[in-house]
């Protein structure tokens, strides 16, 4: 399939920058619906939202209005045409017969697009809010995740009722219909930068999605991913995840990036999102949650991509050669910034050999 560029976390208010600025990105579904016609018409390969269900306090508006990602991908589906629309599931919160059948549904709305990013949980803020306790280890936490795609999965390939017996799951005469479009399982994505995450995404997902300092120490957690899939004789990817900031010349986007991640950080919002990463999640080491406070305040702590459209390009064919299979891009306004990615950063991407060559009229390419 080659390198993929996708775009994550449209759904969200402000996207992945946690910034005060006015023009940070409204996730109105409008604004969505724009995003997505122009993403399909450009060439972005694929959309991958957050689940998000509590805001982080009363003292910010980051992430203060989210658009559940189930609904919203059925939406976006209904409005493409070309490129798959993940939507984001958090298996605590969705039990797995009605998820089956949620996602069977918007895959047939989408023809065979629609994907599934598998998420175990790490907010403890959103377990209270449901009455429930977040697992202190994350052993217990994707063996949860592991019971509920095992029963999703069946009902998907089963002419017959089932019961299921296990440690989380007791089900009777499960049965399960339509079955996904091509009548085999969605595209699996599993978002995870723990030990057990990639483990996880190595057993059972088609593309581990996880963070990375850069594409150095990226190459290694690609290797290490590809090794452990290998010896459950699976192929997996891997994707990650960067914020871009591309303008005409380097210093305007410098001068960008300062403007809304620095002078108008929403500094409260990059300090609690760090805590609550730093307590519950293992996304993030705790080098990664000291040195990359900047980079929470860009862009949620993934890797920036900032400069001229040549800057931009080299940085994600940097990942491309480390061995990724794509990258997931936020902006601060996507609807705004995506026309000028596409019109002189993707161009330079296919001159590099990171993306293919668009087709001529007539389908040569």
């Amino acid at each position: 399939m080659g390198f993929q560029l996708g775009l994550f976390s449209p759904n969200t208010e402000s996207g992945l920058a946690i910034t005060t600025v006015p023009e940070r990105w409204r996730a109105t579904w409008d604004n969505n619906l724009r995003l997505a016609r122009l993403a399909d018409e450009t060439g972005i390969d694929f959309l991958l939202p957050v689940a998000r269900w509590t805001d982080w306090g009363p003292a910010t508006d980051f992430h203060q209005s989210v658009l559940d990602p189930l609904v919203w991908a059925s939406g976006m589906l209904s409005a493409t045409t070309r490129l798959r629309v993940f939507t984001t599931v958090h298996t605590a919160f969705h039990h797995p017969i009605v998820a089956a059948k949620q996602l069977a549904t918007a895959d047939h709305l989408g023809r065979g697009r629609a994907g599934l990013n598998i998420v175990a949980g790490w907010h403890a803020p959103e377990y209270e809010m449901f009455g429930l306790t977040l697992p202190d280890e994350h052993d217990t936490r994707y063996a949860y995740a592991q019971e509920w795609w095992d029963v999703v999965r069946r009902i998907w390939s089963s002419t017959e009722p089932f019961d299921h017996d296990g440690r989380y799951f007791h089900l009777r005469r499960v049965v399960g219909s339509p079955k996904p479009y091509n009548g085999r399982s969605l595209p699996v994505i599993n978002a995870g930068s723990s030990r057990q995450g990639r483990s996880f995404a190595a057993r059972n997902a088609d593309r581990a999605f996880t963070v990375v300092a850069g594409p150095e120490d990226g190459a290694e957690v690609v290797a290490a991913v590809r090794k452990e899939a290998a010896s459950h004789g699976r192929n997996v990817g891997v994707f990650t995840l960067g914020h871009v900031v591309c303008r005409p010349t380097r210093d305007e986007a410098e001068d960008h990036l300062h403007y809304y991640a620095d002078e108008h950080a929403d500094w409260p919002a990059v300090d609690e999102v760090m805590r609550l990463q730093g307590l519950h999640a293992q996304s993030f080491t705790p080098e990664m949650l000291r040195i990359y406070r900047d980079r929470f305040a860009a862009g949620h702590g993934s890797c920036p991509l900032v400069g001229d459209p040549d800057d931009v390009a080299d940085g994600i064919a940097g990942f491309a050669r480390a061995g990724f299979d794509g990258i997931a891009l936020s902006f601060l306004d996507y609807a705004e910034e995506l026309g000028f990615f596409a019109a002189e950063v993707m161009p330079r991407l296919r001159a590099r050999g990171v993306l293919p060559l668009a087709a001529a009229p007539g389908g040569s390419p």
